[in-house]
């Protein structure tokens, strides 16, 4: 007989851990992918809500609550990372976020080259009753976002994701399972002030449209107070993921997965 000792293959090789992963997996891809497309409409909050204009001056800038329509999607990535946290690890995290990077890299290249395309003549003008005179044009603007914009919003990300991901493991040595709130939001507030002002810096003030300092700072701190309250707000969220996701996986397989993530 061998005295080797017998190998026990991790709980998240399980068939069902498996497939829970490759469940949130898409759920974070399509939701950063998603938002990386959507981003290049700003709207009014403001206005979307039926208020009154709020007026901010900050760091001698004016203006009121507009934003990116990729921060419709932002919280939720935010959310699914330490959901993905909480049960896989950091590995799976990590993996998840260059995996996403290189899609959304992947997903912006072949939409230059769809750009590129000779327009049949006919599509050009095919939606001009309906106010949108070159489709040719629209087309371009709205799936063609500058480099600029793509290098800081994918730079952002994934430094934003890496820094998120190691203060949630930090947080957790030292919490264990308790207080799910505390990390994630703690790893949250940490991870987008990074990323809240590196997509800036690099998409406005090194890029074409030399924003001044004090605009990029004012921007970037309106951007990130919105981006904290979401982090608050979903909160909730969160256990109720992690509720669903013990429930399907049971109690005994989820447990022993998440002391696996913790031990990572």
């Amino acid at each position: 007989m061998s005295d080797e000792p017998i190998k026990v293959a991790p709980a998240s090789s399980a068939p069902r851990a498996q497939r829970m992963f490759l469940i949130l997996a898409g759920f974070f891809i399509a939701n950063a992918v998603i938002a990386e497309f959507i981003g290049v409409k700003i709207f009014a909050l403001e206005d979307t809500l039926g208020v009154k204009p709020f007026e901010w001056n900050l760091f001698g800038q004016t203006g009121s609550l507009n934003f990116t329509a990729g921060t419709l999607l932002w919280p939720i990535v935010f959310i699914m990372t330490d959901v993905i946290n909480e049960f896989y690890g950091q590995r799976g995290v990590r993996f998840l976020s260059w995996l996403a990077v290189g899609l959304i890299a992947y997903a912006f290249l072949f939409a230059y080259a769809a750009i590129a395309l000779a327009p049949a003549a006919w599509w050009v003008g095919a939606a001009r009753d309906s106010g949108v005179p070159d489709l040719q044009a629209a087309y371009a603007y709205v799936f063609g976002q500058g480099l600029w914009t793509i290098a800081g919003s994918i730079t952002a990300f994934l430094v934003g994701q890496l820094i998120d991901v190691r203060i949630f493991h930090s947080i957790r040595q030292r919490t264990g399972e308790r207080h799910i709130w505390m990390r994630s939001t703690v790893s949250t507030i940490v991870s987008q002030f990074i990323d809240s002002f590196v997509v800036l810096y690099i998409a406005f003030v090194i890029g074409p449209q030399h924003w001044s300092t004090n605009l990029w700072l004012a921007v970037g701190t309106v951007n990130y107070g919105y981006k904290v309250l979401a982090a608050i707000a979903l909160i909730p969220l969160i256990y109720l993921l992690r509720i669903g996701i013990d429930a399907w996986l049971g109690k005994d397989l989820a447990e022993q997965i998440k002391r696996e993530a913790a031990l990572a």
